[in-house]
Protein backbone atom coordinates (compact mmCIF):
# COMPACT_ATOMS: atom_id res chain seq x y z
CA UNK A 1 0.00 0.00 0.00
CA UNK A 2 1.36 3.67 -0.87
CA UNK A 3 -0.22 6.52 0.79
CA UNK A 4 0.26 10.03 -0.41
CA UNK A 5 -0.64 13.32 2.16
CA UNK A 6 -1.86 16.51 -0.58
CA UNK A 7 -2.06 18.76 2.71
CA UNK A 8 -4.95 19.68 5.00
CA UNK A 9 -7.19 16.49 5.44
CA UNK A 10 -6.92 15.06 1.78
CA UNK A 11 -5.11 11.78 1.67
CA UNK A 12 -4.93 9.10 -1.31
CA UNK A 13 -4.56 5.21 -1.22
CA UNK A 14 -3.41 3.10 -3.73
CA UNK A 15 -4.11 -0.71 -2.59
CA UNK A 16 -3.39 -2.94 -5.47
CA UNK A 17 -4.51 -1.82 -8.52
CA UNK A 18 -7.35 0.71 -6.94
CA UNK A 19 -6.88 4.22 -6.03
CA UNK A 20 -9.19 5.55 -2.73
CA UNK A 21 -9.10 9.15 -2.11
CA UNK A 22 -10.15 10.83 0.70
CA UNK A 23 -11.67 13.81 1.41
CA UNK A 24 -10.77 15.64 -1.75
CA UNK A 25 -9.66 19.24 -0.69
CA UNK A 26 -7.81 20.20 -3.52
CA UNK A 27 -9.15 23.31 -5.39
CA UNK A 28 -8.68 26.10 -2.85
CA UNK A 29 -6.00 24.07 -0.42
CA UNK A 30 -3.22 26.54 -0.25
CA UNK A 31 -1.13 22.94 0.95
CA UNK A 32 -2.27 21.84 -2.50
CA UNK A 33 -0.79 24.56 -4.60
CA UNK A 34 1.92 23.55 -6.95
CA UNK A 35 1.99 20.44 -5.64
CA UNK A 36 -1.77 18.26 -7.41
CA UNK A 37 -4.32 19.37 -9.25
CA UNK A 38 -7.80 17.91 -9.31
CA UNK A 39 -6.70 16.93 -12.94
CA UNK A 40 -3.79 14.91 -11.75
CA UNK A 41 -5.92 12.61 -9.27
CA UNK A 42 -7.74 9.58 -10.94
CA UNK A 43 -9.57 8.19 -8.05
CA UNK A 44 -11.53 4.72 -8.71
CA UNK A 45 -13.02 5.45 -4.85
CA UNK A 46 -14.14 8.78 -2.77
CA UNK A 47 -14.53 8.68 0.51
CA UNK A 48 -15.98 11.66 2.32
CA UNK A 49 -16.02 12.29 5.93
CA UNK A 50 -18.63 15.08 6.29
CA UNK A 51 -19.95 17.77 4.08
CA UNK A 52 -17.73 20.92 4.98
CA UNK A 53 -16.39 22.60 2.00
CA UNK A 54 -12.76 21.86 2.98
CA UNK A 55 -13.26 18.08 2.56
CA UNK A 56 -16.37 17.74 0.25
CA UNK A 57 -13.85 20.17 -2.28
CA UNK A 58 -13.66 19.04 -5.40
CA UNK A 59 -15.85 15.38 -5.10
CA UNK A 60 -18.27 16.57 -7.69
CA UNK A 61 -15.85 17.33 -10.50
CA UNK A 62 -13.94 14.57 -9.52
CA UNK A 63 -16.63 11.78 -9.29
CA UNK A 64 -18.29 13.44 -12.72
CA UNK A 65 -15.19 12.94 -14.76
CA UNK A 66 -13.31 9.62 -13.32
CA UNK A 67 -16.59 7.94 -12.38
CA UNK A 68 -15.54 7.18 -9.29
CA UNK A 69 -17.56 5.55 -6.48
CA UNK A 70 -18.26 7.36 -3.80
CA UNK A 71 -18.62 6.22 -0.57
CA UNK A 72 -20.15 8.26 2.55
CA UNK A 73 -23.11 8.90 4.31
CA UNK A 74 -26.78 8.42 3.71
CA UNK A 75 -27.28 12.23 3.12
CA UNK A 76 -24.04 12.68 1.31
CA UNK A 77 -24.54 10.56 -1.11
CA UNK A 78 -28.27 11.32 -1.91
CA UNK A 79 -27.48 14.55 -2.01
CA UNK A 80 -24.50 14.01 -4.88
CA UNK A 81 -26.90 11.71 -6.37
CA UNK A 82 -29.45 14.29 -6.72
CA UNK A 83 -27.43 17.37 -7.85
CA UNK A 84 -25.29 15.56 -10.36
CA UNK A 85 -27.19 12.63 -11.57
CA UNK A 86 -23.59 10.70 -10.38
CA UNK A 87 -25.20 7.11 -9.41
CA UNK A 88 -21.85 5.33 -8.61
CA UNK A 89 -22.37 5.62 -4.84
CA UNK A 90 -22.70 3.90 -1.23
CA UNK A 91 -24.51 5.28 1.26
CA UNK A 92 -22.99 4.04 5.08
CA UNK A 93 -23.81 4.65 8.66
CA UNK A 94 -22.43 4.88 11.98
CA UNK A 95 -20.86 1.57 13.24
CA UNK A 96 -21.31 -0.05 9.52
CA UNK A 97 -19.31 -1.74 7.01
CA UNK A 98 -19.25 -3.35 4.31
CA UNK A 99 -16.88 -5.67 2.02
CA UNK A 100 -15.30 -4.46 -1.38
CA UNK A 101 -12.74 -5.89 -3.66
CA UNK A 102 -10.05 -4.00 -2.56
CA UNK A 103 -11.03 -4.03 1.43
CA UNK A 104 -13.48 -3.22 4.33
CA UNK A 105 -15.04 0.05 5.03
CA UNK A 106 -16.74 0.60 8.73
CA UNK A 107 -17.82 4.40 9.05
CA UNK A 108 -16.69 5.47 12.90
CA UNK A 109 -18.09 7.97 14.78
CA UNK A 110 -16.63 11.57 14.43
CA UNK A 111 -17.45 14.19 17.10
CA UNK A 112 -18.36 17.35 14.95
CA UNK A 113 -20.79 19.02 12.45
CA UNK A 114 -21.77 18.43 8.81
CA UNK A 115 -23.50 20.99 6.43
CA UNK A 116 -22.56 21.52 2.51
CA UNK A 117 -21.04 25.16 1.60
CA UNK A 118 -24.74 25.47 -0.02
CA UNK A 119 -26.16 25.16 4.00
CA UNK A 120 -27.98 21.86 3.00
CA UNK A 121 -27.42 19.33 6.10
CA UNK A 122 -24.74 16.57 5.48
CA UNK A 123 -26.11 14.27 7.85
CA UNK A 124 -23.94 12.61 10.91
CA UNK A 125 -20.02 13.33 10.39
CA UNK A 126 -18.05 10.16 10.08
CA UNK A 127 -14.63 8.76 10.28
CA UNK A 128 -13.12 5.50 9.05
CA UNK A 129 -11.33 2.56 9.62
CA UNK A 130 -10.38 0.47 6.38
CA UNK A 131 -9.08 -3.24 6.52
CA UNK A 132 -7.01 -3.62 3.27
CA UNK A 133 -5.43 -6.98 3.20
CA UNK A 134 -3.09 -6.81 5.73
CA UNK A 135 -3.44 -3.72 7.00
CA UNK A 136 -5.71 -1.41 8.84
CA UNK A 137 -5.66 2.28 8.27
CA UNK A 138 -7.95 4.87 10.25
CA UNK A 139 -8.98 8.30 9.53
CA UNK A 140 -10.46 10.27 12.14
CA UNK A 141 -12.18 13.23 9.79
CA UNK A 142 -12.79 15.53 11.50
CA UNK A 143 -13.65 15.22 15.30
CA UNK A 144 -12.71 16.25 19.09
CA UNK A 145 -11.56 13.56 21.02
CA UNK A 146 -13.84 10.55 22.38
CA UNK A 147 -13.77 7.73 24.63
CA UNK A 148 -15.09 5.02 22.37
CA UNK A 149 -11.23 5.82 20.14
CA UNK A 150 -10.19 3.01 22.99
CA UNK A 151 -12.52 0.34 21.69
CA UNK A 152 -11.36 1.46 18.34
CA UNK A 153 -7.59 0.59 19.27
CA UNK A 154 -9.02 -2.62 21.48
CA UNK A 155 -10.49 -4.09 18.58
CA UNK A 156 -9.08 -3.68 15.39
CA UNK A 157 -5.13 -3.71 15.21
CA UNK A 158 -4.20 -0.07 13.65
CA UNK A 159 -1.02 0.29 11.31
CA UNK A 160 -1.61 4.23 10.78
CA UNK A 161 -4.08 6.69 12.11
CA UNK A 162 -4.48 10.14 10.57
CA UNK A 163 -5.93 12.70 12.92
CA UNK A 164 -6.28 15.99 13.13
CA UNK A 165 -4.71 18.53 15.54
CA UNK A 166 -5.23 21.80 14.74
CA UNK A 167 -7.26 22.85 17.36
CA UNK A 168 -10.27 25.26 17.09
CA UNK A 169 -12.67 23.21 14.85
CA UNK A 170 -11.34 20.11 15.68
CA UNK A 171 -9.38 18.39 18.88
CA UNK A 172 -5.89 20.37 19.32
CA UNK A 173 -2.46 18.83 20.09
CA UNK A 174 -2.69 17.51 23.59
CA UNK A 175 -5.53 15.43 23.03
CA UNK A 176 -4.74 13.95 19.93
CA UNK A 177 -1.85 12.47 22.03
CA UNK A 178 -4.53 11.57 23.87
CA UNK A 179 -6.30 9.74 20.95
CA UNK A 180 -3.36 8.35 19.83
CA UNK A 181 -2.36 6.94 23.23
CA UNK A 182 -5.63 4.91 23.17
CA UNK A 183 -5.48 3.99 19.13
CA UNK A 184 -2.43 2.27 19.92
CA UNK A 185 -1.59 2.26 15.83
CA UNK A 186 1.86 1.36 14.51
CA UNK A 187 2.39 5.36 13.60
CA UNK A 188 -0.15 8.33 13.83
CA UNK A 189 -0.02 11.38 10.84
CA UNK A 190 -1.07 14.81 11.66
CA UNK A 191 -3.63 16.18 9.61
CA UNK A 192 -5.94 19.52 9.46
CA UNK A 193 -3.61 21.78 11.11
CA UNK A 194 -1.68 25.00 9.37
CA UNK A 195 -3.70 25.51 6.14
CA UNK A 196 -5.42 28.29 7.63
CA UNK A 197 -4.75 30.91 10.72
CA UNK A 198 -7.67 28.76 12.88
CA UNK A 199 -5.99 26.21 12.80
CA UNK A 200 -2.31 26.70 12.77
CA UNK A 201 -0.32 24.51 15.70
CA UNK A 202 3.27 23.80 16.51
CA UNK A 203 3.60 20.77 14.79
CA UNK A 204 7.07 19.75 15.85
CA UNK A 205 5.94 20.64 19.39
CA UNK A 206 3.13 18.33 19.04
CA UNK A 207 5.50 15.14 17.56
CA UNK A 208 7.79 15.85 20.77
CA UNK A 209 4.69 15.13 22.76
CA UNK A 210 3.83 12.43 20.99
CA UNK A 211 7.99 11.10 21.49
CA UNK A 212 7.60 11.92 25.05
CA UNK A 213 4.76 9.65 25.19
CA UNK A 214 6.13 6.46 23.24
CA UNK A 215 4.18 7.07 20.75
CA UNK A 216 5.33 6.80 16.73
CA UNK A 217 4.45 10.35 15.10
CA UNK A 218 5.36 10.79 11.32
CA UNK A 219 4.51 14.31 9.82
CA UNK A 220 4.16 14.63 5.91
CA UNK A 221 4.41 17.42 4.00
CA UNK A 222 1.84 17.60 0.66
CA UNK A 223 2.77 15.57 -1.61
CA UNK A 224 5.30 13.13 0.87
CA UNK A 225 4.50 9.54 0.63
CA UNK A 226 4.64 6.19 3.00
CA UNK A 227 4.75 2.81 2.28
CA UNK A 228 3.11 0.02 4.14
Amino acid sequence: MIITYFGHSVVQLEVGGTTLLVDPFITDNPQAAGVVTPDDLNPDVILVTHAHGDHWGDTEQLALRTGALVIANHEIVTYLSRKTGHERVHGMNIGGACAFPWGVVRQTLARHSSSFPDGTYGGNPNGYLLECGDHVIYLAGDTALFAEMEWLGRDHRIDVAFLPIGDNYTMGPEDAVSAARMLRAGVTVPVHYNTFPPIEVDVSSWKSRMTDAGLHARVLKAGETLSL
